[in-house]
């Protein structure tokens, strides 16, 4: 498949949308992708004799259109192909980039997806989850990443050499944020179209602001909105909770990065509308990061569920709306004794605030500290509605929680390969698709190629974890003056 400027990626697409309420393990279903390719070509070899007519059938059928009064779709009035063309984009960018491959004419009513700036989110990738192969590699170092559509279904496997010295910092509607692990650049990757747009070393802001190796091994990054250009993107990065307080800003037009709050922790962020958004736990307060304004406070929280001290917060994006879960002990409840309130965030500059949210619908919530996600029961049935996938301190680690009635459901406790000392079992395959969707909230987890649930805890003890932090140490900090 190509574009006018060259071919797109490499990549190997589920034929039809995968059944999740079986499992399913992601190479397994690409391999089967691979072998109905392969089926289907056999086919129509075995079923076509020398000299018949038939051989090439689709050469045939279109040599035989006009005479049987087939219409002639390459001749579509171009606004007509125009208006399609807008319909498939709202569903998925790959439908529109195959759109535009089918002829010359499709192609010339439909602007090309190549977007250099990355800024028109039209063109994202939006919908489009990474996958993990539980194998314990790092897809950065196998430079490939495997896709899944949350609203299609579909899947497939991105071969991605850009990802060669770098790490996943990020993801923001389907776009990977890379940190080179030689020179601190910050990269902004296009997995489909494979555009990129550089941004300048953050070596300095690791010397100065991020000294501790969790914090430069673990930065997090979100793709905003310029607010110095209309052409351009912003990448701002902050550091995990607990580490390195502050947050910094670079655009590709910047020579180097620039801090805009300085003593800002963030427990919760996330980007939404080309913005980002989080929470302080001191002051408990909901704010706008980026861009900067006047008066930052979106909205007070709440201290009226349990004790607040135990609070913890989720920012997430969920049906074009954005939506704060706080997280409480309610020891009313039987062990683990979390309750939830959810609230619709009003992000006006003058009278925004939280309405409060008593259900959620179709929609099923998957929360992590990193990485929320929503996803929608109608399109994925073997996920529960009106529900919260979360993760509690114990042996038996995702729970499965109803808005609605506040039932529960343990949905790992025949996969834990872990007993907290030791391993008890192998791995235990294929993946349901709940683990697979809570693996990539958790971004270190899914970054390291291992699945949350298999993983949520692994001894000192094992050889694992001195790998572990062998990965973590990666990231270079080269003196200052010597970054390119």
């Amino acid at each position: 498949m190509f574009d006018s400027k060259g071919p797109l990626p490499a990549a190997t697409c589920c034929p039809q949308t995968l059944r999740p309420q079986y499992g399913y393990d992601t190479r397994r279903a690409l391999s089967m992708a691979i072998a109905g390719s392969k089926r289907k070509a056999s086919f129509l070899s075995a079923t076509s004799s020398a000299g018949d007519p038939c051989k090439y059938p689709y050469a045939a059928a279109t040599e035989a259109a006009p005479a049987m009064g087939w219409p002639d779709w390459a001749s579509l009035h171009p606004d007509l192909l125009g208006l399609i063309a807008a319909r498939v984009l709202e569903v998925d960018v790959l439908d529109y980039v195959r759109l535009r491959a089918v002829c010359a004419p499709w192609r010339a009513s439909a602007p090309s997806p190549r977007d250099p700036t990355l800024r028109d989110s039209r063109y994202r990738p939006r919908g489009w989850v990474a996958l993990c192969d539980g194998d314990g590699v790092r897809p950065a170092d196998a430079c490939e990443v495997a896709f899944f559509h949350t609203v299609t279904g579909r899947c497939l496997r991105a071969r991605l050499p850009e990802l060669g010295g770098h790490r996943i910092v990020g993801f923001t509607d389907g776009l990977l944020i890379l940190l080179n692990k030689a020179t601190t650049a910050v990269r902004v990757l296009h997995p489909f179209t494979r555009v990129a747009v550089d941004l300048p070393p953050i070596a300095a802001v690791f010397t100065g602001i991020a000294r501790d190796l969790d914090s430069r091994a673990w930065m997090k990054a979100a793709v905003c909105q310029s607010q110095t250009s209309p052409d351009s993107i912003a990448v701002v990065a902050w550091f995990p909770p607990g580490r390195a307080p502050g947050v910094v800003v670079a655009e590709p037009s910047f020579s180097c990065w620039h801090v805009v709050h300085h003593d800002l922790r963030l427990t919760a962020a996330v980007p939404f509308q080309g913005r980002l958004y989080g929470v302080t736990s001191n002051p408990r307060q909901l704010v706008q990061v980026y861009p900067e304004r006047r008066n930052p406070r979106i909205a007070h929280i709440p201290t009226n569920f349990g004790v607040p001290n135990g609070h913890r917060f989720f920012l997430l994006e969920s049906a074009a709306r954005l939506m704060l879960v706080l997280r409480y002990v309610d020891y009313s409840i039987r062990y683990p004794n979390y309750g939830f309130a959810l609230f619709e965030v009003d992000t006006a500059e003058h009278g925004g605030g939280l309405a409060p949210v008593s259900a959620i619908g179709d929609r099923a919530l998957f929360l992590s500290h990193e990485r929320c996600l929503s996803v929608s029961r109608k399109d994925l049935p073997s996920i529960a509605g009106d529900a919260i996938y979360f993760y509690s301190h114990s042996s038996d680690p995702v729970i499965m929680h109803s808005v609605s009635n506040g039932r529960r459901e343990r949905t790992s406790t025949f996969s834990i390969i872990y007993d907290g000392n030791d391993r008890v079992r192998p791995s235990v395959r294929p993946f349901t698709l709940a683990d697979q969707l809570l693996t990539y909230c958790y971004h270190r987890h899914w970054s390291r190629g291992l699945m949350f649930h298999e993983y949520h805890v692994i001894p000192t003890s094992d050889k694992l974890c001195e790998k572990l932090r062998a990965q973590d140490r990666e990231v270079k900090v080269p003196r200052l003056g010597t970054t390119s």
